[in-house]
């Protein structure tokens, strides 16, 4: 069972979703928080799977819930939800450890799929937020080869771990299709968490799309 914990302080819009995640059999939410504080003291007391957490919240911002959670709550996937399709808002929850980012007019199929990505692990976006990003990357891009120095080089083979990340493949499917152990995929995920820079997968990938680094295949 999925246990969600719901930090946002508007209550009918609260109240919606879990009435929707409720009617799910794999999916239970075991919470409905008004603000920060309040649901980071429910963390201290009940784990929780899935956080899904407005990025707005009074008395301290979802983004500085989100570093406290993802730094003291291994185990807890954070799943940001807004009315706010900016950039500012997306990169800077995403630095600090969300693995997605929805709007809140999200539907009730793209809400499930989102928890159930990121309870995998992996990285959601809406599509108008994944629109956002890449606007965003583009903007930037001139700016950042002029100022940022060269990142270190990455191996050939860990350009081919890389890009199964980006395709959402797990550290499973990975070494089934390089004919690698497991050990040796997570040795390659931490060289690259490493090189770039990246605190997370989601890290990982934004860096990898800022900095086109699939591009060269040699």
């Amino acid at each position: 069972m999925t246990k969600v914990l719901i930090a946002d302080d508007h209550s009918m819009f609260a109240d919606g979703i879990a009435s929707i995640l409720n009617n799910e059999d794999t999916i239970e939410v075991v919470g409905s928080c008004i603000d920060g504080p309040t649901a980071l003291e429910f963390l201290s007391q009940q784990e929780v799977d899935i956080l899904l957490l407005d990025v707005n919240l009074p008395g301290m911002s979802g983004i500085d819930v989100c570093k406290k959670v993802t730094a003291q709550y291994k185990n807890t996937k954070v799943l940001a939800i807004s009315m706010f399709n900016e950039e500012s808002f997306v990169t800077e929850i995403l630095n600090n450890g969300a693995l997605g980012y929805i709007l809140k007019n999200t539907g009730r199929e793209e809400l499930l799929k989102a928890i159930d990505t990121v309870l995998n692990g992996k990285s959601y976006f809406s599509e108008d937020v994944t629109q956002t990003i890449m606007k965003g990357l583009m903007k930037h891009k001139s700016d950042k080869a002029i100022s940022t120095p060269p990142l270190p080089k990455i191996s050939r083979r860990e350009k081919e771990v890389l890009a199964l990340i980006m395709q959402e493949h797990t550290t499973q499917e990975i070494a089934k299709k390089l004919f690698i152990s497991l050990k040796t995929v997570e040795s390659h995920r931490s060289n690259l968490l490493a090189k770039l820079n990246a605190r997370n997968t989601a890290g990982l990938v934004r860096i990898a799309m800022e900095n086109n680094l699939l591009g060269d295949k040699k």
